[in-house]
């Protein structure tokens, strides 16, 4: 296959292993293929000494990644076969794998990084952001639930900045990725050439940490960071009541933010706050990947996913027609179920009790 058809561009220059996801026109959504592909190379050159670090980039000037291929998830879904579950397998594995990964992993969180563009970033050991990135996990958008650690992520954020991003969709610039440790480093978009070159000729973590230093900038300020309503009104009990709060509040975003919410699938906003308030609870990354996986298995089975998909990215009519189509239609078992084991069973990353290390 010619370089320009690969979905992962994969090579090595000087002492960098630069992997470079390659559908620019999809702003390079994951496939099951790129998933292996990365894994492959990172495996590799994790025991090659003359790679001392690694970079993963997007072609184009869209940004690094929007996700995944939620086409492919829909025809799975549709055709119950089993497809959609195996990706996600092997997705949040790598996932795991890139947070463990023993030499520096520098991920350019430049334009679009959703979904899974976040999971395989945001996990890695250096983080840029630029004037340009555009963070965000917009699942309940299309009927599913933060994944790829995403609810770890955002679980972990300050306050209910991350419930607030989880339930709206919400994306998010340098500034605020940076205050909710979803990113390291700001470096200027036409600063990355150069820092890919100086990262080349590093020989480990502190040549790369000196790189980022030399070609960082000052951040913008964080939006989220001064805004008090999302704390008084996402630390609520329910849906309801945060839906409820938001409306009353005054303030014209929380007013924004509770139409958002109130677009979105009922069952996905139900089920992305417990699955946030779970994941505060649990160990580490392996843990909570172990719950998306039951979590994102579980929502094959719900009419919302592939009905999230067809009026955003099919038909992009951008009318979903959900069911339940409100909050209280959706019942605690609803929830409940998401979070039973899978089908094929876990991960393997944390044990039958879901903790522990990876």
């Amino acid at each position: 296959m010619p370089a320009h058809e690969e979905k992962v561009l994969v090579r090595v220059e000087g002492r960098l292993g630069r992997l470079t996801l390659n559908r620019p026109r999809a702003i390079n959504a994951l496939d099951h293929a790129m998933v292996t592909a990365l894994r492959t190379a990172l495996t590799a050159w994790e025991h090659d000494d003359s790679v001392a670090a690694v970079l993963i980039d997007g072609a184009g000037e869209r940004g690094l990644c929007a996700g995944g291929d939620i086409r492919a998830i829909s025809a799975s879904a549709r055709a119950r076969d089993g497809a959609a579950a195996a990706f996600w397998r092997d997705e949040y594995l790598l996932n795991a794998y890139i947070a463990r990964y023993p030499k520096p992993y520098v991920a350019f969180m430049d334009g679009v990084v959703m979904g899974g563009g976040v999971g395989v970033s945001a996990h890695g050991s250096v983080r840029v952001v630029t004037e340009r990135s555009a963070v965000g996990m917009p699942e309940t958008t299309i009927g599913f639930v933060p994944d790829v650690g995403g609810t770890y992520l955002l679980s972990r954020a300050p306050g209910e900045a991350g419930t607030h991003l989880a339930l709206t969709g919400a994306s998010v610039g340098a500034g605020d990725a940076l205050a909710l440790g979803l990113a390291d480093h700001y470096v200027p978009a036409d600063r990355l050439a150069d820092l890919a070159a100086a990262l080349a000729g590093a020989a480990g973590a502190v040549d790369v940490a000196a790189a980022v230093d030399r070609f960082a900038g000052e951040a913008p300020a964080p939006v989220l960071a001064g805004a008090d309503w999302i704390d008084a009104c996402y630390s609520a009990a329910t849906a309801e009541e945060v839906v409820e709060r938001l409306r009353g509040h005054g303030d014209p975003a929380a007013a924004t933010a509770a139409a958002a919410v109130l677009a979105k699938s009922p069952t996905s906003v139900k089920v992305a706050l417990e699955a946030l308030r779970r994941a505060r609870g649990l160990p580490d990354l392996a843990a909570v990947l172990e719950q998306e996986y039951r979590v994102s298995c579980a929502a094959l089975d719900s009419a919302d996913l592939v009905e999230g998909i067809r009026a955003r990215v099919i038909d992009k009519d951008r009318s979903p027609k959900w069911v339940p189509d409100t909050l209280a239609g959706v019942s605690d078992g609803d929830v409940a179920r998401h979070f039973l084991p899978a089908p094929d069973g876990p991960l393997g990353l944390a044990g039958p009790a879901v903790s522990g290390a990876p």
